[in-house]
């Protein structure tokens, strides 16, 4: 059976990723995650981008974790 990778939008937060990802840089590079699940910054404020550092929590970012209704 293949592994699935997921990405999950959690509410106010990160996109986070789990399973067998390769992460690429815009130029096609690749990013070294380090582990099989991570957190991807979505607010823009991480330090650390493209990973998640908290930043969302003291900046009142806001985001549902449900797509957006259809216009």
């Amino acid at each position: 059976m293949r592994e699935v990778v997921t990405v999950t939008p959690c509410e106010d937060g990160p996109l986070l990723l789990r399973g067998p990802f390769e992460l690429l840089t815009q130029s096609g590079e690749r990013i070294d995650a380090g582990r099989a699940t991570v957190a991807l910054c979505r607010c823009g404020l991480s330090s650390v981008k493209p990973y998640c550092d908290g930043s969302h929590k003291t900046a009142g970012f806001r985001a549902t974790s449900e797509p957006e209704p259809p216009a």
